[in-house]
């Protein structure tokens, strides 16, 4: 064979080598956790932000050693209350320190609001026994200077977390009720209080998606046994909440392993659809610390749970952070009971970083969430009233409270009409009406307002006319009458003369 002939067949037998395409690193399988680069300082109860691309892991409390919730221990004297910022670049996949917040604290709430993050309330101070000092103070850390600023304090030290919907930041939680609501409008730098959360619930955890609050937890007795979850979503433009399913049994229970719930602690994150379903990813802390810790996850498309793969390290007062669609869990410590029926333990602090892929991860779901509601709307009847009308025209106004996919009203028990705002009932007939207002939500509930019965009297012309015509009429005899008998009285005097 020459050289040409040996030549060409080694190309011809390379071709398929040279054009085959590239095959890209294969990513994490989907519903499986992978280690990610430890925190620089071991660190609990931090504040962990999502914000352009990075995650900030901010104050938090670094105590350690044994038995270090014994009568006596001074937090602040031993330093174990951190003012550590710490920024993460998943392209690099390190940490660097940033400029540490001015007020050291840990159990604030912390939120990212146009390309800031406002650190708000925390513990400040305690000694174990004696006091625990919570602060109103709201820090905001401006990655692009690397500055902090002070900004109006929240109204009570909030006991759960920060939420960012629209133009306003929600934090849920706090104050001596735990059920409060309190919103904070950035441009004005004020604080007011919304629709608080319906009844008390501990260990709370709460994220936004698609616009609305979802928060979960637990009812406790006196005697801090769990008496059951609940889970609730709060819908900021109505200022309103709903009941949704609440966290599976077994989340709490252990699966038959008593749970003491006073050692507990959860963090959840929500993925935007960007990459993945949208769902709510809720991590939780069990008593006895041995194995994984549960992940449950939540849809709000058919408002169900289900499992996810448990995160691989045990640990509590961690934080969790959603970037790119992943779930990030981070620090958090450790409690090493020797024996499981006291309370004597050694806490670690710990450092670890672990990342969650979801369920199919990579398929995106831009789709809009359908808000799971089963409230019907309140509507209320503002104008016509249990009274009696002399006109045939009555005006009919109402208020409904929330967005109405259809309303409807019912006059006399007749076919129901359609409405698209508030009308006049005009040719009504002499008699009592009874009225009704429906409205049909997006999600299919139908509300009906209070039945207002009203009466209509429209007076008869002749009613009208008759009795003021013989008054003028009797006027004008009268006065006809008097004038006549003077003048007649007139002209005998003047005869006399």
């Amino acid at each position: 064979m020459s050289k040409h002939a040996t030549l060409l067949l080694a190309l011809i037998l390379l071709t398929p080598l040279l054009v085959a395409p590239v095959r890209p690193v294969s990513a994490a399988a989907s519903d499986s956790w992978t280690t990610m680069a430890p925190l620089q300082v071991a660190r609990c109860d931090l504040g962990v932000v999502t914000l352009s691309g990075r995650i900030y892991a901010i104050g938090g409390s670094t105590e350690n050693g044994y038995i270090p919730n014994t009568v006596g221990n001074n937090y602040t004297a031993k330093g174990w209350i951190s003012n550590i910022n710490e920024e993460y670049n998943p392209a690099t996949g390190t940490w660097v320190f940033k400029k540490p917040m001015p007020t050291p604290r840990y159990e604030f709430a912390a939120a990212a609001f146009q390309n800031k993050i406002y650190c708000i309330g925390g513990v400040v101070d305690w000694h174990v026994g004696y006091f625990i000092n919570r602060t109103k103070i709201n820090e905001v850390y401006n990655p692009a200077t690397d500055t902090w600023e002070k900004r109006a304090p929240v109204l009570y030290s909030p006991e759960g977390q920060a939420n960012v919907v629209g133009d306003k930041i929600y934090l849920i939680g706090g104050g001596d009720t735990a059920t409060l609501n309190q919103v904070y409008d950035p441009a004005t730098d004020s604080w007011t209080l919304g629709a608080s959360l319906p009844e008390k619930v501990s260990f709370q955890v709460s994220v936004v998606l698609d616009g609305r609050i979802y928060v979960s937890g637990f009812l406790q007795s006196l005697g801090l046994e769990f008496l059951d979850s609940k889970n609730y979503v709060y819908d900021p433009p109505t200022d309103t909440w709903t009941s949704c399913a609440a966290l599976p049994a077994d989340t709490f229970s252990g699966e038959g392993v008593p749970w003491r719930g006073n050692w507990s602690s959860e963090a959840a994150g929500a993925t935007t659809g960007t990459l993945s379903s949208k769902r709510i990813y809720v991590v939780f802390t069990q008593y006895v610390y041995s194995g994984p810790l549960p992940n449950r996850v939540y849809n709000p498309v058919n408002d169900s749970w289900s499992r996810g793969a448990d995160v691989p390290t045990n640990r509590e007062d961690f934080g969790v952070a959603v970037l790119n669609d992943m779930v990030y869990v981070v620090g958090g410590k450790y409690l090493d009971y020797p024996f499981p029926d006291d309370n004597y333990f050694t806490v670690t602090p710990l450092s670890t970083n672990e990342r969650y892929t979801p369920f199919g991860y990579g398929v995106p779901d831009p789709s809009p969430v359908k808000f799971f509601d089963s409230i019907a709307p309140k509507i209320t009847i503002t104008s016509t009233e249990n009274k009696t009308y002399n006109t045939d025209s009555v005006l009919l106004n109402f208020t409904i409270s929330e967005h109405a996919a259809q309303i409807l009203y019912s006059l006399d028990g007749l076919e129901n009409a359609t409405l698209s705002g508030n009308i006049t009932l005009s040719g009504l007939s002499n008699g009592v009406h009874d009225l009704i207002v429906y409205a049909n939500d997006t999600s299919g509930n139908m509300g009906a307002s209070e039945t207002v019965s009203f009466t209509v009297i429209i007076p008869e012309p002749s009613d009208i006319e008759t009795f003021p015509t013989t008054l003028l009429l009797g006027s004008i005899i009268a006065v006809v009458a008097v004038v006549g008998l003077g003048l007649l009285v007139y002209l005998k005097k003047r005869r006399k003369l």
